[in-house]
């Protein structure tokens, strides 16, 4: 089954007059299907700000064999990490950033 992994990351810094809210998208074939409460790991995950994400909804589309999963959100308040270094090093492990469009197709 295809596993898409979508996280939202949120700063509450401004940078260039612009707040920054991507989101972003992991996929992977597994027979593994996470559930609510799960808590995942990743090796783009920042350690100073978790060790592992919470599944907060599984969707399911069984003609497509395709599970959609979504992550708890990440606010950083505290940007001791800019949070375009979070995004580099979630991309640089396989994320990639999903524009507004391509989130209203999912």
């Amino acid at each position: 089954m295809k596993i898409n992994l979508l996280l939202f990351l949120s700063s509450v810094q401004e940078h260039e007059g612009n707040s920054i809210q991507p989101a972003l998208v992991k996929t992977f074939e597994s027979n593994i299907r996470p559930v609510q409460g799960d808590i995942l790991d990743d090796p783009g995950f920042h350690p100073d700000f978790h060790n592992g994400y919470e599944v907060v909804k599984v969707t399911l589309n069984y003609s497509s064999d395709e599970c959609w999963v979504s992550l708890t959100p990440l606010a950083l308040e505290l940007e001791n990490l800019p949070i375009e270094a979070y995004v580099e090093n979630l991309i640089k492990h396989g994320w990639r950033i999903v524009s507004k469009e391509e989130l209203k197709t999912m």
